[in-house]
């Protein structure tokens, strides 16, 4: 037996070696990219540091600051948190219901599903943002459009109560991305159990609570994490439309355009660092969450639940 199952490791290993040839540039990628730069700015979190002279070791100093003595901190992320919690929900409520317009066949039906995905296809570029600054803007078309009706508002962007559904309604517009991928499960929900609520006398509310929503809740889950993930992270925009500035009065101050400045306005590398963990942290906990709840309203075929 050794001797026969000696000829046999050799191919392995050699299969084993091309493996790791082709992995090598995904590997040495990933070190250099991101494991080291994650490394430096974990080291970088505890020293002082401005880009141009050497950094200065000052251990939790920069997460007391963060914690105790710097307003503007706690403000990102209450302004951050409060877009999360209404832009999510709102452009996912949105992609779920134009999915299920759009799962039913109809003439023109490529054309409209393309139309709905375009928006996402520019994403949160700074053309789009400068358009949109453009339209909630004094005297812009909203502002005129809403004048015609009485609701004389002002332009949204230099209103502090308005200014960050700007941005909400920019989030939402972008629904291509979950929109499709909710069509896609649609699409692999069995027609025979849209049959068998029929001949149970179910309403279109009974079928999508009972048949739709179970079925589509692992999308939903997906959707979810991806969608979450991405407003914590949300930048561009806020950037564009506030100017850089997160104004008027800090009402579209994101974590990440605070970050931002700290980083490339005051050149405090070592703080911008500690807020970087911090999100990092915040994104790791809440999407953990996520998939701690996701065991009461997640339904996967074949699960006994």
């Amino acid at each position: 037996m050794p001797p026969a199952a000696a000829p046999r490791a050799k191919p392995r290993r050699r299969r084993d070696g091309a493996a790791w040839v082709f992995l090598s540039p995904w590997l040495i990628g990933a070190a250099l990219l991101t494991i080291g730069p994650m490394v430096a700015s974990l080291v970088l979190s505890f020293t002082d540091y401005d880009l141009f002279t050497a950094p200065e070791f000052v251990g939790t100093a920069n997460y007391q600051r963060m914690f105790f003595e710097d307003p503007r901190f706690w403000k990102s992320v209450g302004v951050t948190l409060n877009y999360v919690l209404v832009a999510v929900p709102v452009k996912l409520a949105v992609a779920l219901g134009i999915a299920l317009l759009l799962n039913r066949a109809r003439t023109g039906q490529g054309f409209y599903r393309s139309a709905f995905y375009a928006p996402s296809l520019l994403g949160a570029s700074v053309a789009v943002a400068i358009v949109w600054r453009t339209l909630f803007s004094n005297d812009g078309v909203v502002d005129n459009t809403l004048s015609v009706f009485g609701l004389d508002l002002g332009g949204w962007i230099s209103n502090p109560s308005l200014a960050l559904y700007v941005l909400v309604t920019l989030a939402v517009w972008q629904f291509g991305a979950p929109m499709v991928i909710f069509l896609a499960g649609l699409k692999q929900i069995p027609g025979e159990l849209y049959d068998a609520a029929a001949m149970d006398g179910a309403g279109r509310w009974r079928t999508f609570w009972s048949v739709t929503w179970p079925l589509l809740s692992p999308v939903l889950f997906f959707n979810l994490v991806l969608e979450m993930i991405g407003a914590f992270q949300s930048f561009t925009s806020a950037y564009v439309v506030s100017g850089g500035r997160g104004g008027p009065i800090d009402s579209t101050l994101f974590f990440t355009l605070y970050l931002y400045d700290r980083a490339f306005t005051a050149f405090d590398m070592g703080y911008a660092s500690a807020m970087a963990w911090f999100l990092l942290v915040v994104i790791a906990i809440v999407t953990a969450l996520i998939f701690r709840s996701s065991r009461s309203w997640v339904h996967y075929s074949g699960d006994d639940r």
